[in-house]
C-alpha cells in the first residue's frame, strides 16, 4: 500500500485563525514566534472590513523552537488566542492527512486523484475508497487501496451511512472527497464531519440541475461552462466554495464536446481544492471560505 510522505521532512507548524479585527494582532503573533526562536516561513492576512473580522495564516520553522510541539497550541491559546478572541487551529506540516474517496460510476475525478497520489504530488495517504457501484474496484486494486461497496436504497440509507462512519473511524480518515459520488449524504452524516467533506459539481447549478446538465446547457446555447468545488454542508451544493473555474464554449461545440471539456475542468478544479485543503490553506467562516494562496 502506497504512502506518500513528500513533506514529512519539513518541520514546520501552520497557524490558521480568525478573530475580531483589532490593533496589535500581527505584532502579537509574530512576537510569539520570535520570542520562542521560531523562523516565519510564510505569512498572509486578510481583513473583512464589512464584518470586522481578521483572518491569518502563518507557517513557521520548528527547528530550535523553544516550546515543545505538544504544548504549542495551549501556549498560543493562553498567550495570544484567548486575549484576542481567536478561533482556529495549529497543524504540523509533517502530519500526513488520511483521505477517503467516495465515487460512483463516473471515474474521471477518481483516476485523476489516483494519478496525482501515485506521482507523489500530494502529501496524503489514501487507504480507502467507498462506492455504491463495483465499477471502480479495479482502479482501487491497481493502487493497493481498500475498496468497499455499499448498495444504497432509500430503505437502507441510514444503515449504510452508519457502516460508512464505522469504516471512516477504523481507517482514521481526516478528509473525504466526493469524486462524483452520486448519492446525497444525510444531514446527520454531514454534521459529524464539518469542513472534512469536499465535493465537485458542474457550475450550472441551480440553472442546470439534474443528471444531464450539459445537455440542458447545450440546448440553452451557453457560452461558458464551469465547475465548483466546495465543502459539504446540510444545504445541498451550497457549502463554502474552495475553488471555481470556467472555460468558453461556442455554437460549434457539440454536447459531447461540452461533456469532455466539463469533465476535464471538474478534475482540475477538484484537484486544486484538495491541494488547498491538504496544504492547510483554507479557513471556513460562516458560509465562506478564505483560501490563502
Amino acid at each position: 500500500m502506497k504512502t506518500y510522505l513528500g513533506n514529512s521532512n519539513k518541520n514546520s507548524a501552520i497557524l490558521l485563525i480568525h478573530c475580531p479585527d483589532q490593533k496589535g494582532i500581527v505584532a502579537a503573533v509574530t512576537r510569539f514566534m520570535a520570542e520562542n526562536n521560531g523562523n516565519i516561513l510564510e505569512i498572509d492576512q486578510h481583513v473583512d472590513k464589512l464584518k470586522g473580522v481578521f483572518f491569518m495564516r502563518v507557517e513557521w520553522d520548528l527547528e530550535g523552537f523553544a516550546i515543545p510541539e505538544e504544548q504549542i497550541e495551549e501556549e498560543f491559546a493562553r498567550q495570544i488566542a484567548r486575549p484576542f478572541q481567536m478561533k482556529g487551529r495549529i497543524s504540523l506540516s509533517r502530519t500526513v492527512p488520511r483521505m477517503a474517496v467516495f465515487v460512483s460510476r463516473y471515474g474521471h475525478c477518481l483516476h485523476d486523484i489516483l494519478a496525482r497520489y501515485d506521482s507523489g504530488e500530494w502529501n496524503v495517504h489514501i487507504p480507502l475508497i467507498i462506492s455504491n457501484h463495483p465499477d471502480m474496484k479495479q482502479a482501487a486494486d491497481r493502487y493497493g487501496i481498500d475498496y468497499h461497496q455499499f448498495d444504497v436504497t432509500k430503505d437502507n440509507k441510514s444503515e449504510v451511512e452508519a457502516a460508512q462512519k464505522k469504516l471512516l473511524g477504523e481507517y482514521n480518515i481526516d478528509v473525504m472527497i466526493l469524486a462524483r459520488y452520486m448519492q446525497i449524504l444525510s444531514d446527520d452524516f454531514v454534521a459529524d464531519y464539518p469542513g472534512q467533506i469536499i465535493n465537485i459539481h458542474h457550475s450550472f447549478l441551480p440553472a442546470f440541475p439534474g443528471a444531464r446538465p450539459y445537455h440542458s446547457a447545450f440546448e440553452r446555447g451557453v457560452k461558458v461552462i464551469g465547475a465548483t468545488s466546495h465543502y459539504v454542508t446540510a444545504d445541498l451544493d451550497e457549502g463554502p466554495i474552495i475553488e471555481q473555474d470556467v472555460i468558453h464554449v461556442n455554437h460549434r461545440h457539440s454536447v459531447e464536446d461540452l461533456v469532455r471539456k466539463g469533465r476535464d475542468l471538474e478534475k482540475v478544479v477538484l484537484a486544486r481544492a484538495i491541494w488547498h485543503h491538504l496544504q492547510r490553506r483554507t479557513l471556513v467562516f460562516e458560509n465562506r471560505t478564505i483560501v490563502f494562496q
